[in-house]
């Protein structure tokens, strides 16, 4: 059985049924463990209601260190691959310039020829301010093509990127700020035309607003301690579409992510530090749709494409209002809204700041994807070079897409070059 039939049983809204059929089902499968095809009950009490996205390969780690501490960034040492998780941290880098190369196969479990390659860049302009600039590139792998009667229309390798940029500066001595500004492009079609639709690449622009806060503090004797916090609201854009037929079009992963850490230098050579980051997605939560007695389907508004509701709130909205609304549309109230946040927890442990250890958990609740992982991964700095590695470990390792996961990432700092070489 080809990819796109095993995959192809997800429920589409936005655009031709035949056109999503193909390429919003790889979309969906990128989002890793969205486990169930429709609403149902789980233990008699939690309905499923899982949010989607379009473009969700923004949503994957890519680099080995967070990685490896269970998907922690917001408020963890700044390093070159900040964009992703807090760009505010660009601002307190101790490099002067650095480059990074990040790689994963990904959901290999399922796909063989899956990828996620990312370039990063950063570099300080004085005591307060730095820039930082990252190329995220995902392809799916051959996928193979029909049409609506199931003939082979070939075999291609749908692509997406993203390219970032940003601006990060001090604006106390312990707080910075960032904004950064991102161009997505997801071509999952090719051009071709899927189930009689014209298709194109989708298009949108994002922005990412960000704060970093860190401080030395004096709680423990005889330790040298620090305390930090971030808040990262990032992909901030238009909603993004597939075909020029298509009147609505899908969000991109807008999502608040925020948390602390806490650093502690043991002595000289023991540095170790704990962090928690927790996500929201700003997204509107899909509503339970009233459903015909008789056929089971959702109930048609005379005179209108839309869906008589049963419980919660219409999620065709603007960017701007569906931001506001996803803190309060959830259709099982505020216990659901508090479902809909995923947490993180990661450790570091350094000696001599030139080995370092890590282990971190992922936690989503079973009504939201049901992520739940363990990570585990070390790295090397030497000179100009640091090395990273991430392995993770799911918790219910049954044929789940996520087992198996590896992230390698090679960091060049560049501000070490002159000093190796006396």
């Amino acid at each position: 059985m080809n990819r796109l039939a095993t995959i192809s049983n997800h429920n589409i809204t936005h655009v031709n049924m035949k056109l999503k059929v193909t390429f919003l089902a790889v979309l969906t499968v990128i989002t890793t463990l969205v486990q169930a095809q429709t609403y149902q009950e789980l233990s008699g009490r939690n309905t499923l209601n899982v949010i989607t996205t379009a473009v969700p390969f923004l949503m994957i780690a890519p680099d080995a260190r967070a990685g490896s501490m269970g998907d922690v960034g917001v408020s963890s040492s700044p390093d070159v691959y900040s964009m992703h998780w807090n760009p505010a941290k660009y601002a307190v880098m101790e490099s002067d310039m650095s480059v990074g190369l990040s790689y994963s196969p990904w959901l290999r479990n399922l796909v063989p020829d899956m990828n996620l390659a990312y370039l990063a860049f950063a570099k300080r302009i004085d005591n307060n301010s730095s820039i930082g600039a990252t190329l995220r590139f995902f392809t799916l792998g051959d996928i193979q093509f029909t049409d609506k009667d199931g003939i082979d229309q070939g075999t291609y390798r749908p692509s997406e990127w993203a390219l970032d940029a940003t601006y990060s500066r001090k604006l106390t001595d312990n707080l910075s700020g960032a904004v950064a500004g991102r161009f997505i492009y997801s071509n999952l079609t090719l051009g071709q035309n899927v189930g009689g639709a014209s298709t194109s690449a989708g298009i949108s622009a994002a922005a990412d607003v960000a704060v970093y806060w860190e401080k030395e503090v004096v709680w423990f004797s005889g330790i040298d301690s620090k305390f930090a916090w971030g808040i990262n609201i990032s992909n901030i854009g238009t909603k993004l579409g597939y075909s020029s037929a298509s009147i609505k079009k899908d969000f991109i992963p807008t999502n608040l992510r925020f948390g602390p850490t806490l650093k502690l230098a043991i002595d000289d050579y023991n540095e170790i530090a704990f962090s928690i980051d927790v996500n929201k997605l700003l997204v509107p939560t899909p509503p339970i749709y009233k459903r015909d007695s008789i056929t089971g389907n959702p109930i048609p508004i005379p005179g209108s494409d839309k869906y008589e509701i049963l419980d919660g709130l219409d999620d065709d909205v603007s960017v701007v209002a569906g931001v506001l609304q996803s803190f309060y549309d959830s259709p099982g109230g505020f216990e659901e809204e508090m479902r809909e946040l995923s947490v993180s927890f990661g450790a570091e442990y350094w000696y001599n700041k030139v080995f370092a250890l890590r282990g971190g958990a992922f936690y989503e609740d079973a009504t939201k994807g049901n992520r739940k992982f363990f990570t585990l991964g070390a790295g090397l700095r030497y000179n100009v070079f640091g090395l990273d590695f991430s392995y993770l470990i799911p918790i219910d390792s049954r044929n789940n897409p996520l087992q198996n996961t590896l992230r390698f990432a090679l960091t060049f700092d560049l501000d070490n070059v002159g000093k190796a070489k006396k």
